[in-house]
């Protein structure tokens, strides 16, 4: 069974948070590297941004399920 589920809104919603995940992440980095402590928000947003990729997920996968269930 594939890991990401078929095109659609959910799994745009999915890619792009998880995406922002990476960016914010790399941000992180960087900021905390140049001794700013504005990495803090940055680490916040990776993890928001991360929980929002796990919703749209398990959102779409759920959805899945029952229309597997639903048709037979």
């Amino acid at each position: 069974m594939p890991s990401l589920p078929p095109p659609g809104p959910d799994r745009r919603l999915a890619l792009l948070s998880l995406a922002v995940c990476l960016l914010a992440a790399a941000a992180a980095v960087v900021s905390f590297v140049r001794g700013s402590f504005v990495g803090i928000v940055w680490v916040l947003m990776a993890g928001v941004s991360s929980n929002m990729a796990w919703f749209y997920l398990r959102r779409a996968k759920l959805a899945r399920a029952r229309q597997a269930e639903a048709s037979g």
